[in-house]
């Protein structure tokens, strides 16, 4: 199982946290398609605290955190 913890803007609508079977969910690609969040709207990829792309493979255990951008002045 893979946990992914979404920040800020990509909560809107979805869960804080959740758990994703490793082998449906080979890579963070193949977990923004399911959450329907676009690849661009990602600003910081991290897994286990990690910057990551998001073709990186995965392995059960592993922690996936996505930032949004966020603006502000």
């Amino acid at each position: 199982m893979v946990e992914v913890r979404l920040f800020s803007g990509f909560r809107k609508g979805r869960n804080k946290i959740t758990v994703l079977p490793v082998a449906e969910f080979p890579t963070v690609d193949h977990i923004l398609r399911r959450m329907e969040i676009p690849a661009e709207e990602v600003s910081i990829l991290l897994i286990n605290g990690f910057h990551s792309q998001k073709d990186d493979p995965l392995k059960s255990g592993d922690v996936v955190s996505l930032f949004p951008a966020v603006g502000g002045g």
